[in-house]
């Protein structure tokens, strides 16, 4: 059983996050809920019968309590996770872990010291939508792998003080909706790419950039991945696997809902095949990984830190590419 608290009252952790801890007795407690709005924290614990923090600090440095989940904005992770860390628990953070490359190295430094988990939340990685694309991918099923093309981008948000428009809460579509493709592009061709070309636009009434796209090529190999994304888009969530002999699309691979039975199209010359996944929480599912993670030897800790950095660095290398 693993005492869990939750660092923050953001939509994520109350949509999501928290009912699936609460669907997961035989795994998770949930031991406090703080907010710096005692209004939030009493409100929220009192809903999943919990208990309520006012202070940060103070639910972290519970003797009680074994890990952390922390949906906070981007600029508050580093001090979180970090205070977290040296405390001795798990981390869960939401993404993007970290605002620059510099944060991410230097927390997954102090997990890797500590023996503790550091995990970032990419619900996608555990939907079966993914593992049976990597199995057709595997089986040859549209020939030797070509390239790419990935994308996840969704209309304005009614609120123009959303935190995603804020500059000095790490907000911009590149650490929000962009690093959904960028991972998705090294659980595909791997974590030996480098960002070639890189944009990112910015509109007058935001200091934030709002949408993007680039192209990322394996340092060693032939293949590259074409992403994009924004915040003021038409939704698309979207990925494509060209290949030799035919394409993969999975038209709702980031963001499936426990209720839908994703598809994944085949087409090669022979025709149209629908495959259909099977309906999955993959909120569920990747907090029995973080749970399993925390309960296995130090080598999957090891394949999260590996992860964490890499991402972080394409990241960073897209913004310095966009910047030039």
């Amino acid at each position: 059983m693993i005492r869990i608290g939750i660092l923050g009252c953001a939509n994520i952790a109350l949509r999501s996050i928290i009912p699936s801890l609460m669907d997961m007795p035989e795994y998770f407690t949930i031991a406090g809920i703080a907010s710096r709005q005692s209004e939030k924290s009493n409100e929220c614990a009192k809903k999943y019968k919990s208990v309520a923090y006012n202070s940060y600090s103070e639910l972290i440095e519970l003797n009680t309590l074994d890990a952390v989940y922390i949906p906070l904005p981007n600029s508050m992770h580093f001090e979180w996770v970090q205070k977290s860390l040296e405390n001795g628990l798990h981390v869960l953070v939401e993404k993007s872990m970290g605002c620059n490359f510099n944060e991410v190295q230097t927390l997954n430094q102090i997990a890797k010291d500590n023996n503790l988990v550091l995990m970032e939340n990419f619900q996608f990685r555990f939907h079966p939508q993914l593992e049976i694309i990597q199995k057709l991918l595997l089986e040859n099923s549209i020939g030797e792998l070509r390239s790419i093309h990935s994308m996840f981008g969704f209309p304005p948000f009614p609120d123009p003080n959303n935190i995603r428009y804020q500059k000095l809460l790490g907000g911009g579509a590149l650490l929000d909706a962009g690093a959904y493709p960028m991972k998705i592009s090294q659980i595909i061709l791997g974590i030996d790419l480098e960002v070639q070309a890189a944009s990112l636009s910015y509109e007058d009434n935001f200091e934030v950039d709002i949408w993007g796209g680039g192209f990322l090529k394996q340092k060693s190999g032939k293949l590259f991945s074409e992403i994009a994304f924004g915040f003021d888009h038409f939704y698309q969530c979207k990925l494509e696997i060209w290949g030799s002999k035919g394409k993969l699309i999975a038209p709702r691979i980031f963001t499936a809902p426990p209720d839908y039975k994703a598809k994944i199209i085949i087409e090669t010359e022979k025709g149209i095949d629908y495959i259909d996944a099977d309906q999955s929480n993959h909120f569920k599912n990747m907090l029995l990984h973080f749970y399993e993670t925390i309960a296995a030897a130090n080598d999957q800790r090891k394949k999260e830190y590996l992860h964490n950095v890499n991402q972080a660095r394409l990241l960073e290398e897209f913004r310095i590419k966009a910047n030039e």
